[in-house]
């Protein structure tokens, strides 16, 4: 039994095609066969049902697999010993965003991060919460940036910052009046939201979950951006509400339309969360060093209310 064999099944397990897994592993995919008919052959079972299309595991195959991840993670982790006594900080790394996130915080720290670890190679893919969840578990991201608490035991969470909850309220809207909203104030109905998948729209109904829904609307309107929301919420279709890091792009004319909350502001917990076998962890420390870095001097709140970012 090899590493790599343990490799290959585990790419078989992700792609269910041999083809695909062999490509992914870069080698041929008759090699790549025979080397996981060795492994079979020495554990005497079959990890794949190779009659099912796409190929499943058989029952023992995904314990198999649950096994595997964890001897592949702990033969990297060796690398990750000897790279953090040398003091290396470099190599690949997968860091999931949330899609709320990436549009205001990515060009805060990118250039910074890259300057400052050069050889660190960083691979960088946008996903929703569940998403980021089960490749973390799985062992596709090394680690992500997303709404928190999420409560996975298998995960950690070191929160970056905390970012307000600000209304944005059309100057026809029944709340334009108010120099500061509560929450009280908030109708659902009332309120455009982004399109589901995205926890901030989960986050936004979990703060309306104590107002009354008046259920008497025409129309309900989604919309995959923060951008779109505006722009539908400037025709006088409702008001929105926006995470605080997007206030910052609004044009000078569209502030007039920013309403903050009285405190304690209603907010989302970001951070940066990755698996508790903390793979990686010296470039993980450095990600979290300059994020929280040049984001704490644009968020300046203190006195906030975490909004849960679960659909509830």
């Amino acid at each position: 039994m090899t590493i790599t064999q343990l490799k290959y099944v585990l790419a078989v397990a992700e792609h269910q095609n041999f083809t695909k897994a062999a490509q992914k592993t870069f080698v041929t995919q008759p090699t790549l066969s025979m080397q996981i008919q060795k492994l079979e052959e020495e554990l005497d079972i079959l990890i794949f049902n190779r009659s099912k299309k796409p190929i499943e595991l058989t029952e023992v195959g995904k314990k198999i697999v649950t096994q595997a991840r964890n001897i592949v993670n702990e033969s990297e982790r060796m690398q990750d010993v000897v790279d953090q006594e040398k003091g290396f900080v470099g190599g690949e790394f997968k860091l999931g965003i949330i899609p709320t996130i990436t549009p205001t915080l990515l060009p805060m720290f990118l250039k910074a991060f890259t300057n400052r670890y050069p050889k660190v190679q960083l691979k960088i893919e946008e996903l929703t919460t569940p998403e980021i969840i089960t490749q973390l578990q799985d062992g596709h991201l090394d680690a992500a940036i997303a709404a928190t608490p999420l409560r996975q035991e298998q995960i950690k969470e070191r929160a970056l910052y905390f970012e307000p909850f600000v209304g944005y309220i059309p100057s026809n809207h029944r709340l334009s009046g108010k120099n500061k909203i509560d929450s009280a104030d908030l109708e659902l109905d009332d309120i455009l939201l982004l399109e589901d998948g995205h926890c901030f729209r989960d986050g936004v109904i979990n703060l309306c979950k104590s107002s009354k829904l008046s259920g008497g609307d025409q129309f309900q309107l989604e919309s995959g951006s923060f951008e779109t929301l505006i722009k539908l919420s400037n025709e006088g279709l409702g008001m929105t509400l926006l995470p605080y890091l997007h206030t910052l792009d609004v044009s000078e004319k569209e502030q007039e339309n920013l309403r903050y909350f009285n405190e304690p502001s209603p907010a989302r917990e970001v951070s940066l969360i990755y698996s508790k076998s903390e793979l990686k962890l010296q470039i993980i420390e450095a990600l979290y060093d300059v994020i929280s870095g040049v984001v704490r001097g644009a968020i300046a709140f203190q006195d906030v209310k975490i909004i849960d970012p679960l659909k509830k």
